[in-house]
């Protein structure tokens, strides 16, 4: 009890003694500043005004010092604009992208093929579907004399077959058969998806209700706003009352995925072809023999012309826009292996320099990540080439966390060393100042490869996850540059 008095005696001993002296310093700052006030006022105004600005700017830079130590800046944004891409927009950024260094040559194809295709006049219809759903049939069903391969887009794959139709309106179409989707056939599926992307109007071909990969290809092709008739093809197997039903579920499929299409853009054909029947011959046997089947098309016919008779200009507008996107979406793909490139380079200089820092200090320490200008520098580069602004203190931190694992790490990175060292036939006895070196260099490699998972998953720098994602796959990204930071070390040494 007596220790408990003696206790809350002291607080309030201190609780006084805080008093005063708060109350003393604000008195003596009160003081300061009526006897500097009542000289400026006696003194000449201009004096005064000048004081006055002089204290302004130097609260506007603290208040900016602050901001800009505390507050994170806005990091540029990787999502795709809300609105429609246009030719202006696109250009733009190949532009910039190319003047950074990224091979923006895929992208620029889709434009180069975009404008080949224009210049034709044509409009272009694709018939897309898994295979065997019968594409190729309902082409010859419209283009009798559909064996005769025009290939008027230059580049074109020979998965890639277009045939001339001239509608009964007089416009000239040409009828695109791309690979059908669902096979075993790697690349064939995107080949198909790119090609329907590009044309003015998808026929989207199936032979039953849609299987989840054909509504997951529907799906893609709504999203770029492509318009789509949906073609029932081989109804014939079905019954007035099931073809009914079978058409009704696939108008809600649509629906379901939030597509906007007409009644009358669900449509079921016929492609003919032959059939075997049972024929009774003359003495009484039975045979099989194979007859034609007339095809039945008028209805997907009416919808082409009804959809092209609308407004061709809007169909174009469509167009487009989904080719730009696709430009936009292999940009993108290009920017990342860029940016994956470079981040090589900056990780690879930056371990070359923590591997000749090892080497030449007399005692190495841990503390080479923080006080070192080598983690900084490679974090800030790293995080450029992403399009992050960190915060110091961001840096700082991601830092000052990757040094507390480090130290947990160093004897796992020295192991990994040494036995790295020792594969190089002819070293010997490995020195431990190399191994140190290599040590160091493999935690950098580590820590650069840990950030970059970081940037490229978030857009911005996260000290936290970025030094979890440093302690979670430290080992791994050890035992993969083991080899290769071994022989640098050995070449710095030997130079």
């Amino acid at each position: 009890m007596k220790l408990d008095r003696f206790i809350r005696v002291a607080i309030a001993v201190v609780i006084a003694l805080v008093f005063v002296v708060a109350t003393g310093a604000l008195l003596f700052i009160t003081e300061s500043a009526l006897n500097v006030w009542d000289r400026l006022r006696a003194g000449p105004p201009a004096v005064l005004f000048t004081y006055i600005a002089v204290m302004v700017l130097l609260g506007l830079a603290a208040v900016w010092l602050v901001w800009r130590l505390v507050v994170k800046k806005k990091v540029a944004s990787s999502a795709k604009p809300a609105r429609a891409l246009s030719k202006s927009d696109i250009k733009k950024r190949l532009q910039q992208a190319e003047a950074k260094g990224v091979n923006v040559s895929d992208a620029q194809s889709e434009l180069q093929d975009l404008a080949a295709r224009q210049a034709t006049g044509a409009i272009h219809l694709c018939f897309f579907g898994e295979i065997s759903a019968g594409k190729s049939s309902l082409i010859k069903a419209l283009v009798p004399k559909a064996d005769v391969v025009i290939d008027v887009v230059g580049g074109s794959t020979d998965d890639i077959r277009h045939f001339r139709w001239r509608n009964a309106t007089g416009n000239e179409i040409l009828l695109t058969d791309v690979p059908g989707t669902g096979g075993h056939e790697d690349g064939l599926d995107e080949i198909a998806t790119e090609e329907a992307k590009r044309s003015h109007l998808v026929l989207f071909v199936c032979d039953s209700d849609l299987t989840r990969a054909e509504l997951s290809a529907i799906k893609a092709l709504l999203a770029f706003a492509k318009p789509v008739i949906l073609v029932l093809n081989k109804s014939d197997r079905y019954s007035a009352d099931e073809q009914a039903t079978l058409m009704q579920k696939l108008l809600q499929r649509i629906e379901d995925l939030g597509g906007e299409i007409q009644r009358d853009q669900v449509v079921a054909v016929s492609a003919g072809g032959e059939r075997e029947v049972i024929e009774r011959q003359a003495d009484g046997s039975e045979g099989t023999v194979r007859r034609d089947r007339a095809a039945d098309i008028g209805v997907l016919v009416v919808a082409i012309n009804r959809l092209l008779g609308d407004d061709t200009k809007s169909l174009d507008e469509q167009r487009e826009r989904a080719v730009f996107q696709i430009a936009a979406e292999k940009l993108e793909v290009a920017e990342g292996e860029y940016r994956l490139q470079r981040s090589e380079q900056i990780i690879r200089s930056a371990t070359r320099k923590a591997v000749v820092g090892a080497m030449a200090a007399v005692s190495p320490g841990t503390d080479i990540l923080v006080q070192g200008y080598i983690g900084t520098t490679m974090t800030q580069e790293l995080c450029k080439i992403y399009g992050a602004a960190p915060r110091d203190l961001d840096v700082e931190e991601f830092l000052s966390m990757g040094q507390s694992r480090v130290g947990r790490a160093l004897p796992l990175s020295m192991a990994v060393a040494g036995n790295g060292l020792k594969a190089f036939p002819g070293l010997g006895t490995v020195v431990g100042g190399l191994a140190h070196a290599v040590a160091y260099g493999l935690i950098f490699d580590a820590l650069g490869r840990s950030l970059v998972l970081t940037l490229a998953r978030h857009g911005e720098l996260v000290p936290e996850t970025a030094a979890k994602e440093f302690e979670e796959g430290i080992s791994e990204h050890l035992e993969a540059g083991v080899r290769r930071i071994a022989k640098m070390a050995l070449d710095e040494k030997t130079d």
